[in-house]
């Protein structure tokens, strides 16, 4: 099964040493979360490659110095970094079978019009369930975002035929992820469970995977109450 886990937010011009902080946490998070890759006697820990635009891959340990080195050599390879966000793609090396994971960061610039994120891919044998909502809170407590979700390409062509949902404006999926001005529009009958991130935000448990339909239900009811306007264009802050 494929399923991604997003989080979107806007302009925040931060340095290299923050992200690679944010990108730590995020990375010891998922290992904690996802199945530990190899056999019992080998190193349990998760391994990351480099996945570059251009140029070669190159393995990379989720450690702090590990993690602002790469950092780093992508800011030197994209003029543009300072500006738009220091983009970073790594993918899982040596998974488990039946595994890919791919996590891929735009972050720390300050653009007025383009959205920073971060967008994590698992593919996962059928039969395998993941905490969806605890990587959604993982990507939430690391990055701060405006607002993220869970789902799938079932989910995104969805919304997008009986919703009407624009691609780059907010939307949901099986869980969501809201920032507190977001939150804040939620109706008080909201019939489905949620969650405080305490300092974050909320997140809302929407349906089953699979159940496009209650998310388009949810993405109609929340979207009429204005929780899923778009930023203000231009953006002038990371969140609503």
């Amino acid at each position: 099964m494929r399923r991604v886990v997003r989080g979107f937010w806007g302009p925040r011009q931060e340095p290299a040493e923050a992200l690679a902080e944010r990108w730590s946490a995020t990375l010891t998070r998922f290992a904690r979360l996802l199945p530990t890759p190899g056999e019992p006697e080998a190193d349990p820990r998760w391994t990351w490659r480099t996945a570059p635009a251009s140029g070669p891959s190159r393995p990379l340990r989720p450690d702090g110095a590990s993690l602002l080195e790469a950092l780093r050599t992508a800011q030197a390879a994209d003029d543009w970094s300072a500006g738009n966000g220091t983009s970073l793609r790594l993918v899982a090396d040596g998974p488990p079978p039946g595994w890919k994971v791919e996590i891929a960061a735009l972050a720390g610039g300050t653009p007025e019009f383009l959205l920073q994120s971060l967008v994590a891919t698992i593919v996962s044998p059928d039969d395998e369930r993941l905490p969806d909502a605890d990587l959604l809170t993982a990507v939430a407590e690391a990055w701060h975002p405006d607002h993220g979700d869970v789902g799938d390409r079932a989910v995104t062509a969805a919304l997008k035929k009986e919703a009407g949902l624009r691609i780059g404006t907010p939307s949901v999926g099986w869980v969501a992820f809201l920032s507190p001005g977001r939150a804040a529009r939620v109706p008080a009958d909201w019939p489905a469970p949620r969650k405080e991130i305490p300092g974050v935000g909320v997140l809302l448990d929407i349906a089953a995977p699979g159940d496009t339909a209650e998310v388009v239900r949810a993405y109609d009811l929340l979207k009429k109450a204005g929780v899923l306007d778009p930023l203000p264009h231009p953006m002038t802050g990371p969140t609503l």
